[in-house]
C-alpha cells in the first residue's frame, strides 16, 4: 500500500483530471485520483455498473445488491432502502449492547490470562454474532468458539478473489478451474454457503437447488403471524409505514425480504439467499475492520481517549446501563474518531466502476468498457483537503471543520446513487461496539501503525492482527 501510495502521489497529482492510466495485462484501467474526478464518477446515474473484478464475488454473492446492476439494482434498491429507517435500526440497538456486553465479558476472561492480546478475532466474533441476529434473526453464539470456520472461510475467499482480481490469466472461468485455487474456492464456498443454508456438501454448481432451512423456518413463523404482520405493498411511502409501525413486531433483514417476495412472485429463495449472504458479507467484515482500526487509533493516542472517556462518563457516569439510541447519537466525539479511522484506514480499499458509454472527466475521454476506480486509502490521504493527512485529527470531522469539505474528498461508503446501504447501521453498530470497550477498559495499543501490515483485499484489515494492553476500569 506504501509504494501505491507514493505512486499515486507522483502520477495521480501531476493529472490535470485527476486521472491515471494503469494497465492489467492487455486492458486498461483508469484511477480517479482527486475529489473532483472520484464526483464524475460515483455522482453519475449512468455509470453505477460495477466493474468486472466484481464478477469473481459472484459463486458468492450471485447477483445481489452489491453485484448487480441496470433494473434489477434498482428495484432491490427500493425494495430494501425501507429496511434501513431508523425505526428499524433502533430495534437493533438492544442487539448492538447483547452482543457488546458479551464482548467485554470475552475480553475480562481474556486479561485474566494476560493483559495483552491481539482484539481483531474478538472484535470479528462480536461483529459476526450481530449480523447473524439482525440479518436472519438467528443467534449463532459465534462469540462462544474458539474458532470460527466462516470467519476463516472470509478470509480465505477474500484472498482468493483479490488473487485472481490481479492476474488476468486467470479471469477466464475455465482458466481459473484448471488451478488449484479452484478446490480452494469450492471448499471456501462449502462452508460460507453452508452457514446460511444450514446444509453441508454444497458446491457452487448445485447449491441452488437446496432449500434454505433458515429461510424456511423463518417463511412458517410468517406464515403464523400473518394477521399480524403488514404486508408490502409497492407503494414505498406503505413499504416503509409498514416497517416502522408501532404495532409491528420486531423484525431482521431476512423478514423485509419473505414480506417482499409475496410467496415467490418476486423474489424466489435464491433471490433471498444472495441478499442474506451479502448482508452477511457486508454487515460483518467490514465493521470488524472498522472497530479494530479505530481502537488502534484511539488506544495510541492517550489524550483522544481521554476525550472519550469524558464522553461516555459524560453520558453514562459510573452505570453498567444499557446504551440507547440516544446515547448513539449524543456520541459525537466518539464518531468523530470512527470516522477519521474510517479515512486513514477505510474498510473497502477500492471502488471500480465500469463505463458503459464514453465520458469525459477533466479533459481525458475514458471510452465505453473501461474500468474505473477509485481508491478511498489515497483518496482520503489528499493534502489538499487533509493537512497533515497522516495524522489521526479526530476534530477533522467536527461540523464546524467539515461542513465546507468537499463531499467527495472522503467516500468511506461510496457516494452517489451506489452508496453503502447500511453506513448508518453499520455507524451505530460501530459506535456500540466501541464505546463498550471504552466503558470497561483502559485501552493502550501495542502496535506502531508504521509496522503494521496492511491486506489490501476486498476488505482493508491487518495482516497480523492488532495487539493491545487492556486494564480493566475499577467501577466505584
Amino acid at each position: 500500500m506504501n509504494l501505491l501510495l507514493v505512486l499515486h502521489n507522483i502520477f495521480g497529482r501531476k493529472s490535470a483530471s485527476g486521472m491515471v492510466r494503469s494497465w492489467i495485462g492487455p486492458l486498461p484501467m483508469f484511477f480517479a485520483t482527486t475529489a473532483e474526478a472520484a464526483e464524475v464518477v460515483l455522482s453519475s446515474q449512468k455509470i453505477i455498473t460495477k466493474s468486472r473484478e466484481y464478477e469473481f464475488l459472484q459463486p458468492w454473492l450471485n447477483t445481489g445488491l452489491l453485484t448487480s446492476t441496470g433494473s434489477k439494482w434498482q428495484g432491490r434498491r427500493k425494495l430494501l432502502t425501507p429496511a434501513f429507517h431508523f425505526k428499524i435500526l433502533e430495534d437493533f440497538v438492544h442487539v448492538f449492547d447483547e452482543q457488546s456486553r458479551i464482548l467485554v465479558n470475552k475480553l475480562n476472561q481474556a486479561v485474566v490470562k494476560s493483559n495483552e492480546l491481539n482484539i481483531f478475532p474478538f472484535v470479528t466474533l462480536c461483529t459476526l454474532d450481530v449480523i447473524c441476529e439482525t440479518a436472519m434473526g438467528r443467534n449463532v453464539d459465534a462469540q462462544s468458539k474458539t474458532d470460527s470456520d466462516y470467519v476463516q472461510a472470509v478470509y480465505n475467499m477474500s484472498q482468493l478473489i483479490q488473487h485472481r482480481q490481479i492476474r488476468f490469466y486467470l479471469w477466464p472461468d475455465w482458466m481459473f478451474k484448471l488451478s488449484s485455487h479452484w478446490p480452494e474456492q469450492c471448499k471456501a464456498l462449502d462452508i460460507l454457503h453452508g452457514f446460511t443454508n444450514k446444509v453441508s456438501a454444497l458446491y457452487a454448481n448445485d447449491y441452488f437447488k437446496y432449500l434454505e432451512p433458515v429461510i424456511r423456518e423463518r417463511k412458517l413463523e410468517h406464515q403464523q403471524n400473518k394477521r399480524q404482520t403488514p404486508d408490502i405493498v409497492e407503494d414505498s411511502q406503505k413499504t416503509e409505514d409498514a416497517f416502522t409501525s408501532p404495532k409491528r413486531r420486531r423484525l431482521a433483514f431476512l423478514d423485509l425480504l419473505i414480506e417482499a417476495s409475496k410467496d415467490g412472485t418476486v423474489l424466489s429463495d435464491s433471490d433471498i439467499r444472495e441478499e442474506v449472504d451479502t448482508f452477511m458479507f457486508e454487515g460483518h467484515d467490514t465493521t470488524s475492520a472498522a472497530i479494530t482500526w479505530s481502537i488502534l487509533l484511539i488506544g495510541s493516542h492517550p489524550e483522544v481517549q481521554e476525550l472519550v472517556n469524558e464522553e461516555l462518563d459524560r453520558i453514562f457516569g459510573d452505570s453498567d446501563r444499557p446504551v440507547t439510541m440516544t446515547d448513539l447519537n449524543e456520541l459525537k466525539y466518539l464518531e468523530c474518531c470512527i470516522k477519521e479511522a474510517l479515512r486513514l484506514y477505510p474498510s473497502v480499499p477500492i471502488i471500480s466502476r465500469t463505463c458503459q458509454e464514453d465520458v469525459i472527466i477533466g479533459d481525458d475521454e475514458i471510452p465505453a468498457g473501461t474500468s474505473v476506480s477509485i481508491c478511498p486509502y489515497f483518496l482520503h490521504r489528499d493534502p489538499k483537503y487533509f493537512p497533515d493527512p497522516e495524522l489521526f485529527q479526530p476534530k477533522r470531522f467536527q461540523a464546524e471543520n467539515s461542513e465546507k469539505r468537499h463531499p467527495y474528498s472522503y467516500v468511506p461508503f461510496s457516494a452517489g446513487p451506489r452508496n453503502c446501504i447500511g453506513q448508518r447501521f453499520a455507524l451505530l453498530e460501530e459506535k456500540s461496539i466501541i464505546s463498550a470497550i471504552f466503558r470497561n477498559f483502559h485501552v493502550r495499543s501495542l502496535d506502531k501503525r508504521e509496522e503494521i501490515i496492511l491486506m489490501a483485499e476486498l476488505i482493508l484489515r491487518p495482516r497480523d492482527g492488532i495487539r493491545v494492553h487492556l486494564e480493566p476500569k475499577k467501577k466505584q
